[in-house]
C-alpha cells in the first residue's frame, strides 16, 4: 500500500506539472479547495498527498482528476492498468466472432447452476487440450 501511495503522489505531481501548475502544497490546496464543495483540505493534508503518505477519498480524487484533465483511474492507478484492461478488451473484441458472441449471450442467460456445469465442461476441455486454465474454484467464486 505504501508503494501505491508513493506512485499516486508521483502521478499527482506529474499531472499538476502537465496542467501548468507547480506541484507545491500551497498551489494544490488553493486550486483543490476552489473546486471542492465539501470541507476544504488543509495545507498539511494536501502535502501528505504530494509526499505519498495518504490517498484522497474517491470524491476528492474525482475533483482532482477533473481539475487536472486526467481520467480518475489513471490518476489513482496509473496508465499501465488502463492499458492492460484495454488490451484484454481488444483481444475479446477482435478474437470473438458473431457465433461465439451468441454462445456467450446464451450462457449468460442461463441460471447459475447450469452456468457452473457449462463452465466445468469448458475448463475440462481446455485442460485436455493443454490450454492455461483458471481453476474452477476461482471461477465459481465469481458467481
Amino acid at each position: 500500500m505504501e508503494n501505491a501511495k508513493a506512485q499516486f503522489a508521483d502521478r499527482l505531481r506529474e499531472a499538476m506539472t502537465a496542467a501548468g501548475y507547480q506541484p507545491k502544497p500551497a498551489v494544490l490546496e488553493r486550486e483543490f479547495n476552489t473546486r471542492y464543495w465539501g470541507r476544504g483540505m488543509t495545507l498539511h493534508g494536501v502535502r501528505r498527498w504530494l509526499r505519498g503518505e495518504t490517498l484522497p477519498s474517491q470524491e476528492k480524487l474525482l475533483v482532482l482528476a477533473e481539475w487536472l484533465g486526467v481520467p480518475p483511474q489513471q490518476l489513482r492507478f496509473g496508465s499501465e492498468t488502463a492499458h492492460r484492461v484495454q488490451q484484454r478488451r481488444a483481444r475479446w473484441d477482435t478474437g470473438i466472432g458473431y457465433q461465439d458472441r451468441d454462445i456467450f449471450e446464451a450462457f449468460l442467460k442461463l441460471p447459475v447452476p447450469q452456468r457452473k456445469v457449462i463452465r466445468e465442461v469448458i475448463l475440462t476441455f481446455a485442460k485436455a487440450h493443454g490450454a492455461a486454465v483458471v481453476s474452477p474454484a476461482d471461477t465459481l467464486a465469481s458467481d
